[in-house]
């Protein structure tokens, strides 16, 4: 099996520490996670270093603005909805928005292997968020209409910067370059929002800390295996591969927090997996299969 998809994977598997991680700061989420995408976005963007001026274009710098606006819209989107729905809305769409792009704007046309193995993938991570989370009460319906539609827009985002960052991989640009741009770019963009929250609770060393693992390793190293992962790996494909995140998210609240799997979650959490490993083995492997 190729790297690519592996790569990938690894990026998913980081990202989905994050909840976990996230729980040792007592700060509100969006400070957190502007905190989160300046740090991060700040390490990707010396580690291109000159590299970015030689992939400075309008696009990328739209990424950037995309990379930035997915994380107000994720947390409206969770604020209005909670947590479950808008999770799922989120990531769920995001794969298929990303193969919609893919198609639309450069003429890849997905598989009908990753159009089947991406549905289930989609449902089986809404079985395994939704079947965690406790009701938390009724909410108003035009809250959770907004809710929904900002969490569409931010998977619509979210594909857009992906689809955005692998066309310019495919061009023969650096994928660190290419990661460095839009994430530095969504560093700057994000400065004033965590401004705005102010960085007070970072002087407690476990926030710190934490804060640090979150924008190094669940940003700048994530985001630098997703770039080495998109040099090999269609785009369409990564997008689904990325649905590991809420996976690993459910087993570290299972084996760290104690937390417990309904059914339906554990159910969720076998389809999810099969679904993954059906989008990541190329086709001709599953040819040779006896």
């Amino acid at each position: 099996m190729r790297t690519g998809p592996l790569a990938v994977v690894g990026a998913a598997v980081l990202w989905g520490t994050a909840g976990t991680a996230g729980l040792l700061v007592s700060a509100d989420s969006v400070a957190l996670a502007a905190a989160r995408l300046v740090i991060g976005g700040a390490a990707l963007a010396l580690a291109a270093g000159a590299g970015l001026r030689r992939v400075l274009r309008p696009g990328l710098l739209l990424g950037a603005v995309a990379v930035a606006a997915y994380q107000l819209c994720f947390f409206a989107a969770v604020g209005r909805t909670g947590v479950a729905i808008g999770t799922v809305v989120a990531i769920g769409s995001g794969p298929v928005f990303t193969g919609l792009l893919s198609w639309i704007l450069h003429g890849r046309r997905p598989s009908g292997r990753w159009t089947v193995a991406t549905t289930a993938a989609i449902c089986g991570c809404a079985a395994l968020i939704v079947g965690g989370q406790a009701d938390g009460g009724a909410q108003a319906g035009a809250q959770v209409v907004s809710g929904v539609l900002f969490a569409l827009l931010g998977g619509l985002l979210y594909a857009f910067y992906a689809v955005t960052a692998a066309r310019a991989i495919d061009e023969g640009h650096e994928s660190n370059a290419v990661m460095g741009l839009m994430f530095g770019g969504a560093a700057v963009l994000m400065l004033p929002v965590l401004a705005l929250g102010g960085v007070g609770w970072l002087a407690e060393p476990r926030a710190l800390l934490a804060v640090l693992y979150l924008g190094l390793g669940t940003t700048a190293l994530s985001y630098f295996l997703y770039g080495r992962g998109l040099r090999t790996t269609p785009v369409t494909t990564a997008a689904t591969l990325a649905l590991a995140e809420p996976a690993v998210a459910a087993l570290l609240g299972l084996v760290v927090l104690g937390e417990r799997l309904a059914p339906v979650s554990i159910a969720g959490l076998v389809l999810l997996g099969l679904s993954l490993v059906a989008v990541a083995v190329p086709e001709r492997e599953l040819e040779s299969l006896p």
